[in-house]
């Protein structure tokens, strides 16, 4: 039988991203600036073509750079909707996936940059949020 903390708070679930729909990742960045999946997208997207080229670490700084926008949007999100900076955030909740594909995205473009204390300090604050998802989002 599973023991329950109970002094941990309850799993944030997030209400849907104002950018689930959106095609154009610019303009939906323009549209909803405080999205985190829009950020997250674009970061990716960003990530996908610095390391298709093979780049040097300069080139993932734009990629930085939106999944940076991305972490600060995801934590403006979370803490208004009840998170105290810690506790569950599962990935298996769809409308919370645009706030941990940022932190991973962050977590990438800084071990490409060679920022190897942030790359684990957001691979901890994934482990924290959702275990599971750590292998999917950073493996």
């Amino acid at each position: 039988m599973e023991m329950k903390d109970m002094l941990a708070p309850d799993p944030i679930l997030l209400p849907e991203d104002p950018s689930h729909d959106v095609t154009d990742l610019t303009q939906g960045a323009v549209e909803h600036p405080s999205s985190p999946l829009v950020w997250a997208l674009l970061a990716e997207k960003e990530l996908a073509r610095v390391r298709e080229d093979e780049a040097l670490p300069t080139a993932y700084i734009t990629a930085y750079a939106l999944a940076r926008t991305g972490y600060h949007r995801s934590l403006d999100r979370l803490r208004g909707n009840g998170w105290k900076g810690w506790g569950p955030v599962p990935f298996a909740h769809v409308p919370n996936q645009g706030v941990l594909r940022s932190w991973a995205a962050l977590a990438h473009a800084a071990q490409a940059i060679g920022e190897t204390d942030e790359y684990d300090r957001l691979r901890q604050m994934l482990s924290d949020a959702d275990p599971d998802c750590v292998a999917q989002l950073l493996d």
